[in-house]
Formats: structure tokens, C-alpha cells, sequence
């Protein structure tokens, strides 16, 4: 079993005080902010935000939903093709039979 590395020496540095930047009171009226008091959080970061166009992406995500149901179907489909072509073609070793 190999011997356990030595750290590096910068991870033994601690990590420098970083300053506090300048309260931003536009900042803390935003709706984002607001969200973010109101559930408890002390940045105003809530993943996702709002979508600006809405309707855009539903329609750009349901192609997506499409096009990824078709390659499902076409991957099973492609398994089935196979086998019976391989069937027909006396190849029974691909099937999982005895050659």
C-alpha cells in the first residue's frame, strides 16, 4: 500500500481576511434580495432567477424533450433491427446462442 502524500505547503497557509465591501442599499431593495431575506438567506443568490422569456425557452425545451424521446426510441428500435437481421442472417452467436 503506498505511503500518504505530505500536504502541499500553500494549503497549510490559512486563507487571507478578505475586506467587506460597502453595504449597496439598490442591492438589498431588489426582488432577488427580497426573496432570499424572505426564505432565510444571507446573499441574495437564489439559484435559477427568472427566466425572461418564458415561452421561448418552454418551447426550446419541449424540442429537446422530443428529439431525446425519438433517440430512446430509435436506440431500442436499432436493438430489435439488429437481432433480426442477425437472426436472418444465421449469425445465432450474437444472439446469445450457441454457435
Amino acid at each position: 500500500m503506498a505511503e500518504p502524500r505530505e500536504p502541499a505547503a500553500q494549503t497549510q497557509e490559512p486563507a487571507p481576511h478578505p475586506q467587506r465591501l460597502p453595504p449597496d442599499p439598490e442591492a438589498y431593495d431588489s426582488p432577488r434580495a427580497a426573496q432570499a431575506r424572505a426564505r432565510g438567506l444571507d446573499a441574495p443568490y437564489i439559484a435559477g432567477g427568472e427566466d425572461p422569456d418564458l415561452a421561448a425557452t418552454r418551447r426550446r425545451e419541449g424540442r429537446y424533450l422530443r428529439l431525446l424521446i425519438l433517440m430512446i426510441v430509435l436506440v431500442v428500435l436499432a436493438g430489435f433491427v439488429l437481432g433480426i437481421v442477425a437472426n436472418a442472417l444465421g449469425m445465432p452467436g450474437l444472439l446469445g446462442g450457441v454457435d
